[in-house]
């Protein structure tokens, strides 16, 4: 099954600084050990959301508000995609993952939110 990883946090860097080199390097030797054992799909990192934008419809009206979003209090850095037998070890490897914040950059504050994808074919409900 495939599950969806979002890492999300505060995207002040005044509060918590820019990650870590050992964050990152020892991201990418997780990343890499997940791709040899055929279970990392997809991942990547999202930049500010100042050179993002939302398009919301409420009540039937559409608007776009481009970025930076300043009344988000958490906003999604990066996503991975994974092909894994079970919730436990999905929450495993984000475990293992958040592991590494805890370790390289204890400053920062997030979280992974682990979510389950329709696999093709299968109808949501």
């Amino acid at each position: 099954m495939r599950y969806m990883m979002i890492v999300k946090g505060d995207e002040n860097v005044d509060r918590s600084g820019p990650p870590p080199l050992g964050l990152m390097e020892a991201i990418d030797k997780l990343g890499q050990e997940a791709a040899k054992a055929g279970k990392m799909l997809s991942f990547g990192g999202l930049r500010p959301t100042a050179d993002g934008a939302r398009i919301r419809i409420t009540n039937g009206k559409l608007t776009i508000t481009d970025g930076p979003f300043t009344e988000a209090k958490e906003v999604i850095g990066g996503f991975s995609i994974m092909n894994l037998a079970s919730k436990e070890e999905a929450i495993e490897e984000a475990r293992r993952f958040m592991e590494l914040h805890r370790i390289h950059w204890p400053q920062w504050n997030g979280e992974t939110e682990v979510r389950a994808m329709f696999e093709e074919g299968e109808m949501p409900g």
